[in-house]
């Protein structure tokens, strides 16, 4: 039986695959290639930062791109000032941190609008974050209550999960005249101050930073000179340098806001 030439080498052939032909591991090397040139020459400085385009259409990050910034959240403050109420004690030495809180509230466009010795709360214009200012109207030795009661009603005022902080303003006794530390520490001592005593008798559980504004000290270390030195008084000389404070005291409440 004679055998088609033709059909026999129709079955010797091998079948095609069917569909477009794979490209060969050089092809596809070769064709990646090309498309990172055009990417490339797509690249193109644009105000002044060197802006990639992509393919997909989304921007690549250029190693010539400014970092980005972040702005930090600041914390509420509670800054609360201590002496002896009263014209008999305003302006004098022992009441240094009220006089510094009412120069801080001029300083800062503040105006007092509620009583209980607070004093305006919406942010303050020159701040990064709202400042609650508040003096106490009790007697030095007593300073606790009142601070506890004034923590607690500003305290309804933070937000749910937001951390505050108090911050007390004192006069500190060995320290030059006008002089401004600041102190975080939780366990520090009083250092004989009857208002830090009462503070920490009564809100143990409470942080606060303490701002401590110098008021020098006499020549005698007498309890009765010591006493009669803080209870008078401060001379026009005397008041300019705790006016004189505010600026730095602003700085250190600007440092404790950011945590």
């Amino acid at each position: 039986m004679a055998i088609d030439e033709d059909s026999a080498r129709a079955k010797r052939m091998p079948r095609l695959p069917q569909g477009p032909p794979k490209r060969t591991e050089i092809e596809q090397y070769e064709s990646a290639d090309t498309a990172q040139v055009a990417e490339d020459q797509a690249s193109r400085e644009e105000g002044g930062r060197k802006v990639i385009a992509t393919g997909s259409g989304k921007r690549r990050k250029s190693s010539h791109d400014p970092p980005m910034t972040t702005t930090a959240r600041t914390l509420p403050l509670l800054v609360c000032s201590i002496g002896n109420p009263g014209s008999t004690y305003a302006n004098t030495l022992h009441s240094a941190g009220h006089t510094v809180v009412n120069s801080l509230a001029a300083h800062l466009g503040k105006e007092r609008e509620f009583g209980n010795g607070l004093i305006s709360r919406p942010a303050i214009s020159g701040s990064t974050g709202d400042w609650t200012l508040w003096q106490s109207t009790s007697y030095m030795n007593e300073s606790g209550k009142g601070l506890k009661a004034a923590f607690a009603a500003w305290s309804k005022h933070i937000s749910v999960g937001e951390e505050g902080r108090v911050v007390v303003i004192y006069d500190e006794l060995e320290k030059p005249l006008g002089s401004v530390t600041v102190r975080t520490n939780q366990g520090a001592s009083a250092r004989g101050h009857n208002g830090l005593k009462s503070i920490l008798k009564l809100m143990r559980d409470v942080p606060f930073a303490r701002i401590g504004i110098g008021i020098g000290r006499p020549v005698s270390r007498e309890s009765n000179e010591v006493a009669r030195y803080v209870l008078k008084k401060m001379t026009p000389p005397e008041k300019e340098k705790i006016d004189g404070s505010v600026e730095e005291v602003v700085k250190k409440l600007q440092q404790l806001e950011r945590g």
